[in-house]
């Protein structure tokens, strides 16, 4: 299945050999015993170039799936093995939902049988990852921005977005403003985020690296930005101004869907009474 990835997502055989560290013959062989196996032609391929089938790009979704999950029982066993297997490891973005976490990880503590809940905090879309390939038991998720498929998932809260302001700013005692609006405060220009291959985007907007810097900007003056309304209350010297044409976030409990744990089980009935 390793050997099928890569040949999908390279769509190459040369590169995914050596992507692999393997010859690329042996490699080819594999494919094809793949195909025989499963009875379906995975791969079109001809002297100038390798394309999917219909079967293979469900293979391939499967297959990312399938090598997560073995990912995921490999670190998991790995930590029971180091910690012992009482522990949970609970995932969520720096500076998201910090009330919410606080009431949930108070309440659960109070459950009879609660054990201890190791907090990891990470960064913008990295709680995902985190709870996918096994560094972390269970995860606070924020529809529409990270992907919930492939867990179980309980809904816990929905809140309305808003621009963040500088306190006492002369746009802060409107009613609500548009998304178009909000990225076009005269003096407020959008932050710029590491782009994924390195560096920043163009334009006058403070380059970013954390939440934490991106609020003291706002609160400095600097920038504007749309978050959910309740990040207001994470720093003094902000503004919130609702997003009228903005989704809604909602924030979820999320988990693997194959976890027989009783104490995650107990975490999620907590956090639905919540």
């Amino acid at each position: 299945m390793r050997y099928f990835v890569a040949v999908a997502e390279e769509l190459h055989f040369g590169r995914a050999a050596l992507r692999l560290g393997i010859a690329q013959p042996p490699l080819s062989r594999a494919i094809s015993r793949l195909e025989h196996r499963l009875g379906v032609l995975l791969l079109e391929r001809t002297s100038r170039a390798v394309a999917l089938t219909g079967a293979g790009a469900v293979l391939l979704r499967e297959g990312r799936a399938a090598l997560d999950a073995m990912a995921a029982a490999e670190r998991r066993t790995q930590r029971a093995s180091l910690n012992g297997p009482a522990g949970l490891v609970l995932v969520s973005k720096a500076g998201a939902s910090s009330e919410l976490l606080a009431k949930l990880l108070d309440a659960y503590a109070a459950e009879p049988g609660s054990v201890p809940v190791e907090v990891m905090l990470c960064g913008i879309g990295e709680q995902e990852p985190a709870l996918r390939d096994g560094r972390a038991d269970v995860a606070l998720l924020h529809q529409p921005f990270d992907s919930v498929a492939g867990f179980d998932t309980e809904e816990m809260s929905t809140e309305r977005q808003a621009v963040m302001l500088p306190a006492g700013h002369p746009l802060s005692i409107r009613e609500s403003m548009t998304i178009a609006e909000a990225l076009t405060i005269p003096g407020l220009p959008p932050a710029r985020w590491p782009l994924a291959e390195g560096g920043y985007p163009d334009g006058p907007g403070p380059e970013i690296r954390d939440h934490a810097q991106l609020l003291q900007l706002v609160a400095l003056g600097r920038t504007a930005v749309i978050l959910p309304e309740t990040v207001r209350s994470l720093i003094t010297g902000l503004a919130a101004v609702p997003v009228s044409d903005a989704p809604k976030v909602t924030t979820v409990i999320a988990w693997p869907p194959h976890s027989r744990s009783r104490a995650l089980a107990t975490l999620v009935r907590t956090a639905t009474r919540l």
